[in-house]
């Protein structure tokens, strides 16, 4: 299994701010904290994962 490739939001500021990341797989979303890389990952199906970034969008 492929490791997820995550990137950071868009939100966090460019200057090494703190925020989440956010990995879309396949079949998956995988979200982790950027200032706790090594901890722990919240993997979200793909219909979860998109119903998330629609919540969190209606609330920027």
């Amino acid at each position: 299994m492929r490791e997820p490739v995550f990137r950071k939001s868009s939100f966090s500021g460019g200057q090494n701010g703190s925020c989440v990341e956010i990995a879309h797989g396949a079949v998956a979303f995988s979200i982790r904290d950027s200032k706790n890389v090594p901890g722990p990952v919240l993997t979200l199906d793909e219909s979860q994962g998109v119903a998330f970034l629609a919540a969190v969008k209606r609330f920027r």
